[in-house]
């Protein structure tokens, strides 16, 4: 009974964990969104929110870390720069431009790429096999066809736009002008190729992560360090797109709360909710929430910041949910056929050993009745 009771109290932690997550992510759209509205600097957001990270995180990483830090290399030390150039730099800022183009619905829409993205990046490594003829791969391959469909989707057809509430009743009012005339075709398709960029990065972050912490696999300062890193390569990033004094200040307002949210909340907060989920549930569970934050964004945009949804929107997202799931069943069943052979092969080694134990065991009693004239031979079964 108690192990039964722990493990629902772990199965409705890891939900109430996984929802928190999808939820911290949603804030994250939302708030980034009415920031960028507003006219806050991208690059210099980027920048502000990996140093409220490395802040939130350092110390951490120093205390429970620091005695147990493997040693770094040259070698390490640069292929961990590089994962945080391409998985934090650039993503974040590919990440602000689309989102500043087009609407955090889709921004967290195209997130459901990112598991699919991966898959395909991992076939074309030769880090994962695909087996065309088989149920899982063909399953594998309608997803990655279909994702690719919804991005042709998002991209390239709006369709009617509809708006839930009426224009100028939605909680957020920003400077910009109305939707309509800021989503014009060309700044659309401009937000969709950013956002891509940013989940092709973070994909590419993914892929290659487990082969960086194979190399460095005290995880708490590997994550620190990249905050670090990003930090100061996201400077340079803004101090090169940015230069007026005025950009760089941050007074008592929004802007401060969206840097120390993202800073502290999606890099601190959500990363040990993750690993807590992972730990539980497994990797696959947690990429099955990952819609739930595109309907949290949906809601928030809609009644927040008055976004009106394009149907466009509505079918490519679909897509890419429905390939993402498409991938993830096929990957599942590919690990359960996976285990059944492993069991299987298991059990046969077992019966193999024992039958060779039991041949060398008549082998040996051949060999000692030739020795003794037969007599273990005839000796009573209870006494052999």
């Amino acid at each position: 009974m108690g192990a039964a009771s722990g493990s629902n109290n772990d199965n409705r932690m890891a939900y109430l964990a996984v929802v928190g997550i999808r939820f911290i992510y949603a804030v994250m759209f939302l708030l980034s969104k009415v920031v960028f509205d507003g006219g806050m600097n991208n690059n210099i957001f980027v920048f502000y929110r990996q140093a409220a990270a490395t802040l939130f995180l350092l110390p951490f990483a120093l205390f429970y870390g620091w005695k147990n830090a493997p040693p770094l290399s040259f070698d390490t030390f640069c292929k961990i720069f590089l994962l945080a150039f391409v998985g934090i730099t650039l993503s974040l800022n590919f990440n602000g431009i689309g989102l500043a183009y087009t609407s955090a619905t889709l921004t967290a829409a195209t997130s459901n790429a990112v598991p699919v993205i991966t898959f395909f990046l991992a076939v074309l490594l030769r880090m994962e096999l695909l087996k065309w003829r088989t149920k899982s791969g063909a399953a594998k391959v309608a997803g990655i066809l279909i994702c690719m469909g919804g991005v042709a989707v998002l991209a390239f057809y709006k369709g009617p736009s509809f708006s839930i509430i009426p224009q100028g009743k939605q909680l957020v009012h920003t400077k910009q002008d109305s939707h309509e005339s800021r989503h014009s075709t060309a700044t659309w398709l401009k937000g969709c190729f950013f956002l891509f960029a940013c989940n092709f990065s973070w994909a590419s972050w993914i892929v290659f992560q487990g082969r960086v912490l194979k190399l460095y696999p005290s995880k708490l300062l590997f994550t620190a360090l990249q905050c670090i890193l990003s930090m100061f390569q996201s400077l340079v990033v803004a101090i090169a797109f940015e230069r007026d004094p005025q950009e760089w200040k941050l007074g008592w307002n929004l802007r401060l709360v969206a840097v120390v949210y993202c800073g502290v909340m999606v890099t601190g907060v959500s990363y040990y909710l993750q690993s807590y989920v992972i730990e539980k549930k497994g990797p696959v569970f947690f990429s099955l929430t990952t819609p739930l934050g595109l309907i949290i964004t949906i809601i928030g945009s809609t009644f927040i910041l008055g976004e009106p949804l394009s149907f466009g929107s509505v079918v490519g997202g679909m897509l890419l949910v429905v390939g993402l799931y498409s991938v993830l069943w096929g990957k599942s069943r590919e690990q359960k056929v996976a285990g059944k052979n492993e069991t299987a092969h298991q059990v046969q080694n077992e019966l193999s050993g024992h039958s060779e134990v039991e041949k060398q065991d008549e082998l040996d009693s051949k060999k000692e009745s030739s020795n003794t004239g037969g007599v273990a031979m005839e000796l009573p079964h209870s006494l052999v």
